[in-house]
């Protein structure tokens, strides 16, 4: 039944790489036993600590999995607005008792991409994925001469068109409706509100625009999602908040506690957390801080990490990102292999009914 791009899994489905810790490889490994796509997430460690990770998850899947990087960022960033929103924080910081990063919370705005890309050239894996931005021709064609298959994740027509011209072998369409950051290339404060396409419109405008396979993101949870994306042109889908609340993964307990927590109705997207739009369940934090975060990212992300860790620490979700896609509400803690059988079973029988529809129609 696999459509899955380049025939990397038996089933159409892709655990997204969400980056923080949730990614494991435990996580990824049990997907990837299942007959899924398992990703790690590059981003928010060091290069050493990516390759830790590739290490322990081929001790414990021999199937071809993926890793995620997020692409240097090089916009401008306003550090007097950065240091309003640090002032911002400063009751936050009291009542958690933590200290706001220091000063130097520019640091590094390219996530080690340099080395971690270096890693990946001198010992592939089978799926190299890009967010925030398309790496240069010269990147993705020594990918692909070192075995490797690659993924650039777009939101718009013209991003795809940009993944295409580059050299890549698929593109990550994600809506709106997706959990955690969106993947745009350029950040643009002026489109807020109003940027964001559902995924269902998405995948069939970058269809006709590309001819590149197709992993469809954004508020999946169910086969029969999977089975609607696929009939709209897809390869496969991407799951994020799906597999949060499985055992294996690695976020949070109160995260993955709050997916279903009626205390948490609803999510929107946010600057609250990292400077850059991401959708999450609508908290404290969120509610008090997000119409005044700036427009910083990673400066704010680095800012903010010492209080969602304290938040975390003191078992208080209120001050915490609790990243998730607006399909949140319909999250199975499930162990991951077990839900990746139940999407597959899901998907194949939305897939007969819709044949046996086609039959009646057309008898």
């Amino acid at each position: 039944m696999s459509t899955a791009p380049n025939g990397l899994s038996p089933y159409p489905i892709v655990q997204a790489p969400m980056a923080g810790g949730a990614s494991c490889p435990p996580l990824a490994a049990a997907v990837c036993e299942a007959g899924g796509l398992g990703f790690l997430a590059g981003g928010y460690k060091t290069a050493d600590g990516m390759y830790q990770e590739i290490k322990r998850l081929r001790a414990l899947t021999r199937r071809p999995f993926g890793v995620n990087l997020l692409m240097p960022q090089t916009g401008y960033v306003d550090p007097a607005a950065v240091e309003t929103y640090r002032g911002q924080l400063a009751g936050e910081a009291t009542w958690y008792e933590v200290s706001l990063a220091a000063d130097d919370i520019v640091g590094s705005c390219d996530d080690g991409y340099d080395a971690k890309l270096a890693i990946l050239l001198e010992d592939p894996v089978p799926v190299v994925s890009f967010t925030f931005g398309c790496p240069p021709p010269a990147v993705l064609t020594r990918l692909r001469e070192a075995g490797t298959y690659t993924v650039v994740t777009v939101t718009g027509v013209e991003e795809a068109r940009t993944a295409e011209a580059a050299g890549a072998d698929a593109v990550c369409v994600q809506g709106v409706e997706a959990g955690g950051h969106q993947g745009t290339h350029r950040d643009d404060p002026e489109v807020d509100g109003t940027a964001g396409v559902g995924l269902l419109v998405l995948v069939a405008a970058v269809r006709e625009a590309v001819a590149l396979p197709i992993v469809a993101a954004g508020g999946v949870m169910r086969g029969a999602q999977i089975a609607a994306l696929l009939a709209a042109g897809a390869a496969a889908a991407q799951l994020g908040t799906a597999f949060l609340p499985c055992p294996e993964s690695g976020a949070d307990p109160l995260h993955k506690r709050a997916l279903t927590n009626p205390l948490f109705p609803h999510t929107e997207l946010t600057r609250a957390f990292s400077g850059r739009p991401a959708r999450g369940l609508v908290n404290r934090f969120m509610r008090e801080h997000g119409p005044y975060a700036p427009a910083a990212y990673p400066q704010v992300h680095h800012l903010t990490s010492g209080l969602r860790k304290a938040a975390a620490a003191a078992g208080d979700p209120q001050g915490m990102a609790l990243w998730a896609g607006q399909g949140h509400r319909l999250a199975r803690p499930l162990p991951a292999g077990e839900l990746v059988e139940v999407l597959a079973a899901e998907l194949v029988e939305a897939q007969s009914a819709l044949k046996v529809m086609q039959m009646r129609r057309a008898s």
